[in-house]
């Protein structure tokens, strides 16, 4: 058989991570298995083994680009507002606290779809997870300095990381709850979002 190329190799990779990052969201790390995603890729199971050594090697690459992915986001969401960092805090706010995010599981953050297997999942996947925390954290941090307009100096950016801490937990357990009543009772998983996100762009 003719060898594949190294940029189908890629492509194929990219295809079960991909596969699987909406399967893991959706489901969990543990409640998918490996027929399952390689099924979604559209390759078969011995095919898998050609690109990670299991399923948890897997999930790891799952967590980091989950979050590069998300992060990349917050970025283009940054850049539409270069003159106001109020503007683009709301409009992360706005895009995170939603309905809509509560709703597509498959294809929602890392952040709060992973959270419970980041911590079921051993040392990589939270080092992952803590990358990806990192980079939100510090993201919210730089736009309540600007906000503050104050010189960045150490109490000043203290202060703003204390609330960018807040602000993103609230953000992700806002979502966490509301997916976890989403069903029993719609009427208090969309209270919980409409009044995390007013709350949230009050802060």
């Amino acid at each position: 058989m003719p060898r594949i190329s190294q940029q189908q190799k890629d492509q194929n990779r990219a295809k079960i991570v991909t596969a699987a990052g909406e399967r893991f969201r959706a489901r969990g790390v543990d409640g998918v298995g490996i027929d399952d995603l390689m099924s979604a890729a559209g390759m078969t199971h011995g095919g898998f083994y050609n690109h990670f050594s299991s399923k948890q090697d897997l999930a790891v690459e799952v967590f980091r680009q989950g979050f590069i992915d998300s992060l990349n986001e917050v970025d283009r969401m940054i850049g539409e507002h270069p003159m106001s960092a109020r503007d683009a805090l709301d409009t992360i706010i706005d895009s995170y606290v939603t309905a809509d995010h509560r709703d597509d599981l498959e294809h929602g953050c890392a952040s709060a779809a992973l959270v419970v297997d980041a911590a079921r999942h051993g040392s990589a996947a939270q080092a992952e997870y803590g990358r990806g925390l990192h980079g939100y954290l510090s993201a919210i941090t730089d736009l309540f300095v600007a906000i503050a307009d104050k010189p960045e100096q150490d109490r000043d950016r203290e202060h703003a990381r204390e609330s960018a801490i807040g602000v993103f937990s609230e953000m992700v357990g806002a979502l966490v709850l509301a997916r976890a009543t989403a069903t029993a009772d719609p009427a208090l998983s969309n209270e919980v979002i409409s009044s995390t996100r007013r709350r949230l762009r009050r802060h």
